[in-house]
């Protein structure tokens, strides 16, 4: 499978600690993870904010009152995928630190999840689709050599 072309545009919003992000989501980085997860070609915005805007999204949209990992607005799949990423700073590095893992090898799970539900993936849905992008997920970041996420 060749890797598609992404027009990516990386944001930062007012974190008190934008130094220790900007150094887990180098560009090529963030690029490089998104395109193994694409199907085709896309153009995305990816934009790391705090507790407060992460929390502001989630209720607006999801209607819940809490800050979560990653959102994914996907506004078109085909002919190319259209979709902002929105993954809230403190919960992934919370979540690094509890899982044993690094920040950047987070993130790029995060960031392959998010890539997968802006084409349709979704584990909400029901077990085998939960199953079928979970399994997914594993092959494109050992293919990245990043360890099994779960």
């Amino acid at each position: 499978m060749s890797l598609k072309h992404l027009d990516l545009t990386l944001q930062f919003g007012n974190l008190t600690d934008v130094a220790l992000h900007r150094a887990a989501l180098p560009k090529t980085k963030v690029s490089q993870w998104m395109r193994h997860a694409l199907l085709r070609d896309a153009e995305m915005t990816v934009r790391i904010v705090d507790a407060e805007e992460g929390r502001s999204l989630n209720q607006s949209y999801r209607n819940k009152n809490y800050a979560t990992n990653v959102l994914t607005f996907d506004y078109e799949v085909a002919p190319v995928v259209m979709a902002d990423l929105v993954l809230c700073a403190p919960v992934v590095a919370a979540e690094a630190a509890a899982q044993g893992k690094s920040l950047q090898a987070h993130y790029a799970h995060l960031l392959v999840h998010g890539t997968l539900h802006a084409q349709g993936y979704d584990h909400e849905t029901n077990e085998q689709d939960a199953l079928e992008m979970e399994a997914l997920e594993i092959l494109l970041l050992a293919a990245l050599g990043l360890d099994c996420p779960y």
